[in-house]
């Protein structure tokens, strides 16, 4: 299938080695991968950055195979409330650094395109979690708004 935005098509990248088990290098018991991921959260990373933290410094390869969980769970069980999907916000974030851009640049078309596709994906995605119940039914995408909200 071609992707959405770009003339390429295809799916490239590296696939996970299928284990249900945690490799036998892992130190950490379950307890400590969940207490270490809310840790992590805390203290500003996001769910996919906490998994790359936990590869690198702790060699956990997955937390899924450790704990059983996911990062999401986990967070989820332990009372952390997060209002935006990790992709969604990347995206909001994305579009309010090339708003700021065109401010300064008004003649930029190129950017100015890429924030009409950056804002489609956003609509598009919105719609899905609301559909999901991610979000609340009359959510709407507001960047003067979201930008006041996500810089907290």
């Amino acid at each position: 299938m071609a992707r959405i935005h770009a003339r390429r098509r295809g799916k490239s990248g590296s696939k996970r080695v299928y284990r249900d088990s945690p490799p036998e290098w892992v130190d950490m018991s379950p307890e400590e991968v969940e207490k270490k991921v809310v840790e992590l959260y805390i203290e500003g990373y996001e769910p996919s950055q906490i998994g790359m933290v936990l590869r690198d410094r702790y060699g956990i390869p997955s937390v899924k195979q450790v704990t059983g969980k996911k990062i999401q769970k986990i967070l989820k069980e332990k009372g952390v409330e997060i209002k935006y999907p990790e992709d969604l916000k990347s995206l909001i974030k994305k579009a309010l650094k090339l708003r700021k851009h065109l401010e300064v640049h008004r003649k930029d078309k190129h950017n100015r395109r890429g924030l009409q596709l950056i804002e489609a994906k956003i609509w598009r995605l919105s719609n899905y979690y609301k559909e999901k119940g991610v979000l609340p039914a009359d959510w709407k995408y507001n960047p003067e708004r979201l930008k006041i909200e996500l810089s907290r």
